[in-house]
């Protein structure tokens, strides 16, 4: 039965509230539900915008593919299938569309005086003369993904938004965080290999008050509501269900998880589809961790990079805690929501020397596991800060999630019993 919603809190109505859970009570939750309802819209309106890109992909110029200073590729263009891999390829969506809609969106409802936000993407790239064409293409795309913004309950400008217009949001994404104020968090395709090659990405999206995330989001185009639909590819759902499931309501592709700071729940809706129209959170239903505590029958977490992770040490804690399962290696913050949602009980990212974690690639999948019921800590046992800016600043180590304390203790002494062998 679909659940109706309570206006005055933006959640189903058969949600609680608790007062004293890390310092939140119904004071701040009226505080806050203006600016979850506008994020879970904004990110099912970006969810909406990147499944366009992959489904619309017929032909493009790699011309347009750039790339970031790590060498991984931004998602400018997309991908499309052949008979050995995918492709990079010129697209009308990007990193920078959902860049540019996210910005002019929060600015549009809250002010942009009243908006800081933390982005990955800045707008030189896009500024260079070189990059007109490829601009043009993100003005298009911006311009229609906002013209669908009434179907997910947001703004629509009064006129189709110019070059400069959308530079200019672009480039409002230029806070660097820190311990005071309110900062947003975007990160607009985590995940960008994932992305390109047609498997596991998400649109993140959190709100970080004096240094603590207050509200997490997190779109997960490719990411099945139904955990039996873990084992086949997502191109492979339509085709399926079309030929086995009685109707086309008996499986979800994609979703979108999100919590609140202190709520003790978090909840899971799938993305809409069509001509639908949003209506959230009526068919949003509460998801939590797994009660696993037995280390044989826990499955892990782990980034699908080597360059990203250890797999090796990785490998040997799992080896030593008495972990039996294969890892679920999964591009992407939907590591996170595997962990919230119950479908793996650990992750478990221990970075190569020299490497920073970002606040944006963790934000938001950190308080929706910590609200689902998991633990997040770094590998020392201590939670994670986002107040310094832009990194997760004094990081021990990596970075440990899982559904429950005996879990988690067990790995992080683990990792004391055996970093010093390490080579990290």
């Amino acid at each position: 039965m679909s659940q109706s919603r309570n206006p005055e809190k933006g959640l189903p109505d058969n949600a609680d509230c608790p007062s004293g859970s890390g310092g939140f009570d119904i004071m701040e939750a009226e505080i806050y539900s203006e600016e979850l309802d506008v994020a879970v819209r904004v990110v099912h309106l970006a969810c909406s915008l990147c499944q366009r890109v992959q489904e619309g992909l017929v032909s493009a110029s790699s011309d347009h593919v750039k790339s970031k200073d790590d060498d991984s590729p931004v998602t400018v263009a997309g991908f499309r299938a052949s008979s050995v891999n995918y492709l990079m390829l010129l697209s009308s969506q990007t990193d920078w569309s959902v860049q540019a809609m996210v910005s002019w969106i929060l600015s549009e409802h809250f002010g942009s005086q009243n908006v800081s936000i933390v982005a990955e993407e800045d707008v030189e790239t896009l500024s260079n003369p070189d990059s007109a064409g490829l601009l043009d293409v993100v003005v298009t795309t911006v311009n229609k993904c906002l013209a669908e913004a009434p179907k997910f309950g947001l703004k629509k400008p009064a006129k189709t938004l110019g070059n400069s217009q959308v530079l200019n949001a672009i480039s409002r994404c230029n806070s660097s965080g820190g311990p005071t104020g309110r900062h947003w968090v975007l990160d607009p395709v985590d995940g960008t290999l994932g992305f390109v090659r047609g498997d596991q990405y998400a649109v993140a999206l959190a709100l970080i008050e004096d240094g603590k995330v207050i509200i997490g989001v997190l779109g997960c185009p490719n990411y099945p509501m139904r955990k039996e639909w873990l084992n086949y590819h997502h191109e492979h759902y339509r085709a399926m269900t079309e030929s086995l499931l009685p109707s086309p309501h008996s499986w979800d592709e994609g979703c979108v998880m999100y919590t609140r700071r202190g709520s003790g729940k978090a909840w899971m809706q799938p993305l809409i589809h069509g001509d639908e129209t949003l209506e959230w959170p009526n068919f949003a239903k509460s998801i939590q961790v797994s009660s696993i505590d037995d280390p044989a029958l826990a499955t892990f977490c782990e980034p699908m990079e080597r360059t990203n992770t250890n797999h090796s040490f990785t490998a040997g804690l799992a080896h030593s805690v008495g972990l039996r399962k294969k890892p679920l290696r999964v591009y992407s913050m939907v590591k996170y929501a595997a962990i919230a949602r119950g479908d793996a009980e650990i992750f478990m990212k221990f970075a190569t020397a020299g490497y920073k974690e970002k606040i944006w690639d963790h934000a938001a999948g950190v308080l929706i596991v910590e609200e689902a019921g998991g633990v997040v800590t770094d590998a020392g046992g201590r939670p994670l800060d986002f107040s310094k800016g832009m990194y997760l600043e004094g990081l021990d180590r990596g970075i440990i999630a899982c559904c429950g304390v005996p879990l988690h203790d067990k790995i992080v002494s683990a990792i004391f019993a055996s970093w010093d062998s390490s080579n990290l």
